[in-house]
Formats: C-alpha cells, structure tokens, sequence
C-alpha cells in the first residue's frame, strides 16, 4: 500500500476522535503536575505569570480562529459529525481563504496551549509531536474526500492556500454574515471545555505540587458561573429554537 493510502486510512479511523486526542494524555498531565510550576520554579513568578497568560492566549487565539470560521459557514459544513465526512459546499472564504483547516489549527493552538500550561516542556514537546502526525493523517483523509468530491475546484484552491499555516494575504470575504447564534450553538462546548482544561490544570497544580497553595474561592465562583452558563446554552439548544438560524 502506498504512503499516502495509508495515512488516508489510518485518518478515517482516527477521524471520529479527532476531538478527544487531549484526553489520551489525561494520565500524563496529572503526573506532570506533581512536580509543580517548574517553569515558575527556576525563572522567578514573575515570568511564571508570563508563561501562563501566553499559554492561556494561545487557548483563547484557538478558540477566536474556530469562532471566525464557524460564524460564517453554512450548514452541512464544518461540522462535529464523527461518523463520516461530511461536506455539502466547498468552503474556499472567510478563514478558509488563509487556512484549509482552520478549525483543526485552532484545535491544535488550543491543545497545546493547556498541555503547555502543566509548565512541562518535555510533555508539550512530545504532545505537539503526536498531535502533528495525528491531525497530518486525519487531513489527509479528508482532503481525498474533497478531491474525490470537488475534484479540480478543490485543487486549484489548494494549490493556492496552505494546509495548515496560514497566509497573511488572499481574504475573502464569506457570502454569509457572522451569526452569533451559530457560534454559541456550534461552539459553546469548546469554549467551556478550554476554559475547565486550564482551570482544572491550575487546580492541579496548586493542590498536587510540592508546596500546594490551594485555589481561592474566586476561582470556584468563576467555574460556577462557566458551568451554569454552558448548562443554560444547553438547555436553550435544547429546548428551544433560539439558536436554530436557517441555512447554518
């Protein structure tokens, strides 16, 4: 079997977890915080603080990327489906005029950026080095279902627009307008996720290291307020038709 047959396959069947691949090194977090803020440890708290909040605006830059791609895609695109591929138009404007997968970078950005904030430098490495070669076959599954499906439409807009780091130049503006609505449907549990990984990193770290500090009541009552506003989209996408938008 050729190179690139079998990284499609292999793809296709990681393409159903492609959103869980932070939870595999759940256990290997969780050791790493033992050892504490090591990077906080050997250069002083002041670039501790550094490190964290560029850590925590890598997760948050993630997140925008994802958000600036969804509220503008139609529906039956862009999807979370993990069944099967799915692709009822060729997204080619908005952040996909800069990127061919912007939400798998901004899945990536995010990943790293929690991983990154265990303040293990060995972990992240080797964390960004699966992720790398995980999503690499995921989207080379992907790309040949669009070539199969698009086919020269689909390769003369990847013949101009990178696969994954994006171009500075080359925006077009999408034939839809941002929707709000489509994103708090679409992405409320991605944001609450990113922001329970890096609490719940922070909580580790302050209850398992060598000298444990202990989190303040301000940060219980900041995840209480996160977790009754993701139960409350849940509740409005589920009872109502509030976030339902036609065509997205």
């Amino acid at each position: 079997m050729l190179l690139g047959d079998h990284m499609q396959r292999t793809g296709q069947s990681l393409f159903r977890w492609r959103s869980y691949v932070l939870l595999a090194f759940v256990p290997f977090i969780a050791l790493t915080l033992f050892n504490g803020e090591a990077i906080e440890l050997r250069f002083g708290e002041g670039f501790g603080d550094l490190y964290e909040s560029f850590c925590i605006a890598l997760v948050v830059l993630g997140e925008a990327i994802r958000i600036l791609t969804v509220g503008f895609v139609p529906a039956g695109t862009s999807g979370r489906n993990t069944k099967a591929q799915i692709a009822e138009a060729l997204n080619t404007t908005g952040a996909y005029s800069l990127v061919r997968n912007p939400l798998y970078l901004g899945n990536c950005m995010m990943y790293v950026g929690v991983v990154a904030y265990t303040q293990n430098v060995t972990l992240t490495l080797v964390f960004a080095l699966v992720l790398m070669l995980y999503y690499e076959r995921i989207i080379a599954a992907e790309e040949g279902f669009l070539a199969q499906k698009y086919g020269a439409a689909y390769r003369d807009w990847a013949a101009e627009v990178p696969a994954f780091i994006p171009r500075v130049t080359g925006w077009q503006r999408p034939a839809l307008p941002f929707c709000l609505r489509t994103v708090i449907k679409r992405e409320h549990a991605s944001i609450f996720g990113g922001f329970l990984a890096l609490w719940l990193v922070d909580a580790g770290l302050n209850a398992l290291s060598p000298e444990p500090e202990g989190m303040g009541m301000a940060e219980f009552y900041i995840l209480g307020l996160a977790m009754v506003a993701e139960l409350t989209v849940l509740m409005i996408k589920k009872r109502t038709p509030i976030l339902r938008v036609a065509g997205r």
